[in-house]
């Protein structure tokens, strides 16, 4: 233990430049922690405002990590084009054993990487082996963290589709995969881009009006989605489509969610990625399959806890006084 409080910026997290195939693994081995009962995790509490607007906080604990977060997100509504951030965090780790605060991390990068990953983590598990083209839906600073951590996972991928309210966010999308190599095309048909993607990833922020428009019926007959957005973009009634649908902890959920963020009545999740990744196998067979999370904090933890190991080994940061 160090003395003092670090605090590293979103820029500095951003510098140490952690790869995509470390957080995941991190976020693996945290859930599998998690089910050999060596950590513990509250479930995600929110003081819901309105529709894409409320805050959140997240707390967790791990012995193997020795240590302990908690995350304070907050979330609001922004106009289509506006470059006004829709949600922020803060990431505060103490010492497992003696409480003592050791960090203070932004936690906008964090959970940037950390969303992505924990996408990536699942389609390690239920996604088709080799799949070829991606579709994003939505195409905001999620869909580009998105976009690294399922080439790093899947660097066979060949085509990228991206449909956004925003014709800028997707020409950017766009623009950051063909300098990956990727050949993309801009769709402005939902059930298009369903049916042409191997992968599926949803990230519509919640706004007054939201309507859902994403079928699964449309997906291919072996495809996968991610819904980053906790469902609210898929249409409740065609969410039986989908042969299996896992979440991050059923703890802290049983159902996705609708437009209202309440959990829909029409499916139920079968599964965890705590038992997924502590079995090391998804469900056998082919089929749609959804992973649709709310957000775990013991993957802000995992993360949390490799940032301040690589910041103090590289001397980044600032050392704050208490």
């Amino acid at each position: 233990m160090s003395d003092g409080l670090l605090y590293l910026s979103r820029r500095e997290v951003r510098a140490l430049g952690i790869s995509p195939g470390e957080v995941r693994e991190s976020v693996l081995q945290a859930f599998r922690d998690h089910a050999a009962g060596l950590n513990r995790s509250l479930p995600k509490k929110s003081l819901d405002l309105g529709p894409g607007h409320g805050f959140q906080a997240m707390s967790a604990a791990s012995e193997p990590e020795a240590i302990a977060t908690v995350k304070w997100v907050s979330m609001a509504p922004v106009a289509p084009d506006s470059t006004a951030p829709g949600i922020s965090a803060l990431i505060c780790v103490n010492d497992y054993a003696t409480g003592l605060p050791l960090a203070v991390l932004d936690g906008d990068e964090i959970t940037l990487i950390r969303t992505a990953a924990m996408s990536a983590a699942a389609a390690s598990y239920l996604a088709p082996a080799e799949p070829l083209t991606i579709g994003f839906v939505g195409c905001g600073l999620q869909a580009h963290a998105h976009l690294a951590a399922f080439l790093d996972l899947y660097p066979g991928l060949k085509t990228v589709l991206a449909l956004s309210r925003s014709r800028a966010s997707a020409e950017r999308l766009a623009e950051a995969a063909a300098v990956r190599g990727l050949r993309t095309e801009i769709l402005a048909d939902a059930d298009e881009l369903l049916g042409r993607s191997d992968i599926v990833i949803s990230m519509v922020p919640g706004a007054p009006g939201l309507k859902p428009f994403l079928d699964a019926g449309r997906m291919r007959a072996s495809s996968f989605a991610s819904a980053v957005d906790i469902g609210r973009s898929w249409l409740p009634e065609a969410l039986p489509a989908f042969d299996f649908l896992a979440t991050d902890s059923l703890a802290q959920s049983t159902a996705p969610y609708d437009v209202n963020s309440q959990p829909v009545e029409t499916v139920r999740f079968q599964d965890d990625l705590i038992q997924i990744a502590a079995r090391g196998a998804g469900p056998a067979g082919q089929g749609r399959r959804m992973f649709c999370f709310r957000g775990f904090a013991l993957a802000d933890l995992a993360l949390a806890g490799l940032v301040v190991r690589k910041a103090r080994a590289a001397g980044a940061g600032t050392r704050l006084e208490r």
